[in-house]
Order: C-alpha cells, then structure tokens, then sequence
C-alpha cells in the first residue's frame, strides 16, 4: 500500500489533531511549528505513519470552513513530509484533500467514507491515492441519534461495502481502498465492544482494515473508578494498547493511536506471536 512500510506487522498510525476541540488533546498542538514537533515525536516513538486533522469529529462537533481546515493542516503536512514522514490527512473534504496530497499527504482518512463530500470518490480515482473509507452516518453533532442497527456486524458490513462499491464505481483502485469498522461514530459503547470482538470478519472483507480505538469514551467506560468517574483521556492509552495487540491478532492493517510507544511494541508482540501460530 504505501512504499517503505513495514508489510509483516500491523502498522502504528500516530495522531495529530491540529484542532481547539477534541476530544482527547485539542488545543495542544493547534501552533504549526508545535504540531510538527509532536509529528516528529511520534515517529519517534514508534508511529509508522501520522494522521493530521484539522476538523474535531467528536461526539456533538460543528463543522468548521475549508478555509480554516487549509490554514491549520497543510503548513503541518508540509513540515512532516519535509522530514520524510509519510502524511494522512484527516478530512471529509476533496478540497482540503486534494491540497494536501499536493502538499505531499501519501493516503486520504475519510471518516465519512467518501459519503459528505460527492468530489472524494473522484479525488482518489484522479490521483491514485490510498482512501480510508469509515462507517459513518451522519456528522458529528448528530450522529448518536443514529445508533440504530437490526444485526449490528451485518449492518456495518453491508453499509461498508456500499461505501467500497460506490468507490469503485467512482474509478477508485480496490487496491487503494481502506475501510474502517467507525468505533464510536454512531455507536454506542456496548456496540463498539461487539464491533471489537467480531473484527476477523471486517478483516476477511478483503481490504486492509483501519483500528482507531485511541483513548474513545467507551475505554474509559470499561476503565471507571469506583465512584463512577470515567478514566480521564490521557489514562488511557495502556487500554488503547491492549486494543491494539488485538486488533492487530485480529488482522488489521494498522492502528491508530495517539500515543505510539506502547502500540508500537504491542503490534509487534503480536507479529511474533502470529508467527508462531503459522509454523
């Protein structure tokens, strides 16, 4: 899928939301010359990739313009790819995309699923470029009014692969489609759970399969303390890692995490560990 990464292990995407509002970290690296830092820091740490976002899809989040995307996503792009990283960008926008993959951006993560803007389709055709496709709805002030399903796995699969048809048809390479089962977008906490435990079969879709878990409201459910409180964001990255030794047992192509380091070494456990299982 994308030159120079490792192809025998589940991958570690590391996340830089230049953004004021999410849910996890926004505010800390809304400075360009600070997200590009944390970028680098990521690497470091052993992220593979880095995926820049300049939109919160938090839970209840209001768009933003695509100006005030452009301004805050491209100067870190730019500065992340000039130190040869390779870039996703985190956008539900052609024009913010097609920018950024000028700007040196090597994969689109639509977490619409090429479903809010009708140009993505066409974006990724043109270009070439590796697309995330994600389950979603609906936009993120409304979408857990939209957590409905009559089989839950089965809907998932079924919305996802209209996703993937409609990209195919759009001219996308099957070859450069990621899809993304959407934990926690028009989901609820018990749903992601049994999302968590039915991932094989996203796996055996056929296409590469995106994880992000990191650090999501029903982690710090299942990690509350006795007086109810959920465990804070940043508590929750040794949960997050576990998710991603899982995911990674499971089949995935890659996770994505906010901090590496531990799912850095967990996806290679599991690598080994796979490699046990197949001798």
């Amino acid at each position: 899928m994308l030159a120079g990464l490792a192809q025998d292990r589940c991958l570690v995407m590391g996340v830089v939301n230049v953004t004021p509002d999410s849910f996890s970290d926004g505010g800390k690296w809304l400075d360009a010359a600070t997200a590009i830092r944390h970028g680098i820091d990521l690497v470091a740490q052993g992220a593979d990739l880095v995926d820049v976002g300049g939109e919160s899809t938090r839970p209840g989040a209001l768009r933003i313009d695509a100006e005030e995307e452009l301004r805050r996503v491209l100067p870190v792009i730019k500065g992340l790819v000039s130190e040869g990283i390779p870039v996703s960008v985190d956008t539900m926008r052609a024009s913010t995309g097609r920018q950024a993959l000028e700007a040196g951006a090597a994969i689109i993560n639509d977490v619409s699923g090429g479903r809010a803007d009708p140009d993505m389709m066409g974006l990724a055709a043109r270009t070439g470029s590796p697309i995330v496709l994600m389950h979603w709805r609906e936009h993120s002030d409304v979408m857990q009014k939209h957590t409905a399903y009559d089989d839950l796995v089965t809907d998932i699969t079924t919305e996802l692969l209209e996703q993937l048809d409609a990209a195919v048809a759009a001219g996308v390479d099957p070859a450069q489609i990621i899809l993304d089962p959407g934990l926690g977008f028009s989901k609820t906490g018990e749903q992601n759970w049994t999302v968590l435990a039915h991932l094989e079969e996203f796996v055996a879709l056929g296409p590469p399969l995106l994880v992000a878990a990191s650090r999501k409201r029903f982690l710090g459910e299942v990690l509350a303390g006795r007086d109810g409180q959920l465990r804070p964001t940043d508590g929750r990255d040794d949960a997050t890692a576990a998710i991603s030794a899982l995911s990674a047992l499971a089949g995935a192509w890659c996770v994505r995490v906010h901090e590496p380091a531990a799912s850095a070494d967990a996806v290679r456990v599991a690598a080994r560990l796979a490699r046990e299982d197949r001798a």
